[in-house]
C-alpha cells in the first residue's frame, strides 16, 4: 500500500488554516466560543499556525459532559481553537482514507449517512428470500474499546509524514483511560472508520460476502443459510478480537421475513419505519411545539411509512 508524505504544511498553511475556520463554524457562529475567535480571526489562525510550525501547540482540555439518549455516554467536546486544527487536518486525509474504504461502508461520510444506509439494508433485503437469514453484530463499547495503538498503525498504512501522525495522535488521547477515543472530536469519526476498514475488507474478500452493510459499529450480513451465518460469526469474532481487541456485544441471526432494526428505522422488505421511541418522541415535540425537532424528526422520517403518521398527527391539530 502506497503511503503518503509531505503533507504537513499543506494541513497547516494558512489558506487550509482559514478554509477549516469556516468549516468548524459551520452551524456555530452564534456559540460564544466562535465570536471570540473570530473577534481576532487573523491573529487566532496566525498563532495556530506559528505555534504548530514550532511544535509548542497542545490541545485545550476538554468540556466533559453525559449525554443519556439513545444511550449514556461521555462527550468530550474541544475546545473551539482545536475543532480548527481538527477541520485543518480532516480537509486534507479524509480524501486519502476515503478512497479505501468500501462502498457499504457508512457513517460520518460524505453522501454515506443514516438514510443512504437504511436505503441499502432495505435494497439487500428485497435480494434475499425470506426464509434466509441476516446476521446483524455491534461492537461492545467502541469508541471506548478502540486500541490507540492498533489505530496508530493503521493510519500509519497510508502516511509516512511523521509530524502529521504526531499531531493526529493529540487527538486519540484521553486524560482518564489508556485505551479508546474521545467522542466528541471530528477526527475521532474518521479514526472509526479506518478501524473497523480492515473488518469490511475480511468480510468482504475473506468471507466473501455480497450482501453487507455497516454504520459505525452496527453490520449486518444478508442472504446466508443458518449454518452460514453461526458459521461466519465466528470467524468474525475471532477476526475482531485478534486483530483489533474488541468484541461483540450483541448479535442477532434472524430469517430475511422479520427484517431488521437498524440506523433508526425498522426495515422489511416493502416496509419502513422508524423506531417506536422516535414515534413516541415526535408525540411529545409536538405537544410542547418544539418546531426545530419536529422538522428534525421529519426529515429523518421521509421515505418511511412513518412519514404519513406524523403528517396525519399535525393535520388533526390543525383540524
Amino acid at each position: 500500500m502506497k503511503r503518503i508524505g509531505n503533507l504537513f504544511d499543506h494541513c497547516f498553511s494558512e489558506d487550509n488554516l482559514y478554509m477549516a475556520y469556516i468549516d468548524a463554524r459551520k452551524g456555530k457562529r452564534a456559540k460564544k466560543s466562535v465570536i471570540e475567535f473570530e473577534k481576532s480571526l487573523g491573529s487566532n489562525i496566525e498563532y495556530l499556525r506559528q505555534s504548530i510550525a514550532n511544535s509548542t501547540y497542545c490541545p485545550k482540555p476538554y468540556t466533559k459532559f453525559i449525554v443519556y439518549e439513545p444511550k449514556e455516554r461521555i462527550i468530550y467536546a474541544p475546545h473551539f481553537s482545536d475543532v480548527v486544527v481538527q477541520h485543518a487536518i480532516y480537509r486534507v486525509i479524509y480524501p486519502i482514507y476515503d478512497a479505501t474504504f468500501i462502498r457499504q461502508s457508512h457513517g460520518c461520510r460524505k453522501n454515506h449517512g443514516t438514510h443512504s444506509a437504511s436505503a441499502y439494508t432495505q435494497w439487500a433485503l428485497r435480494q434475499c428470500d425470506d426464509d434466509e437469514y441476516l446476521l446483524q453484530l455491534d461492537i461492545r463499547k467502541f469508541f471506548y474499546s478502540i486500541d490507540r495503538n492498533i489505530l496508530g498503525v493503521l493510519i500509519e498504512k497510508k502516511i509516512k509524514d511523521q509530524r502529521l501522525l504526531a499531531m493526529m495522535k493529540m487527538f486519540m488521547c484521553m486524560e482518564d483511560s489508556e485505551v479508546g477515543i474521545p467522542i466528541g472530536n471530528l477526527l475521532s469519526q474518521l479514526y472509526a472508520l479506518i478501524y473497523l476498514n480492515p473488518v469490511d475488507h475480511f468480510i468482504k474478500r475473506d468471507i466473501g460476502c455480497k450482501l453487507y452493510v455497516r454504520y459505525v459499529d452496527d453490520f449486518i450480513l444478508f442472504g446466508l443459510s443458518l449454518e452460514e451465518a453461526r458459521a461466519i460469526k465466528v470467524l468474525i469474532e475471532s477476526f475482531i478480537k485478534k486483530e483489533l481487541n474488541l468484541e461483540f456485544s450483541k448479535s442477532t441471526i434472524q430469517k430475511i421475513r422479520k427484517g431488521t432494526n437498524f440506523v433508526g428505522f425498522r426495515t422489511f422488505k416493502g416496509l419502513k419505519l422508524v423506531r417506536k421511541r422516535s414515534m413516541y418522541n415526535f408525540r411529545k415535540a409536538f405537544k410542547n411545539n418544539k418546531t426545530e425537532a419536529l422538522a428534525s424528526m421529519m426529515g429523518h422520517a421521509k421515505g418511511t411509512q412513518t412519514l404519513k403518521y406524523y403528517t396525519s398527527i399535525m393535520e388533526k391539530s390543525n383540524g
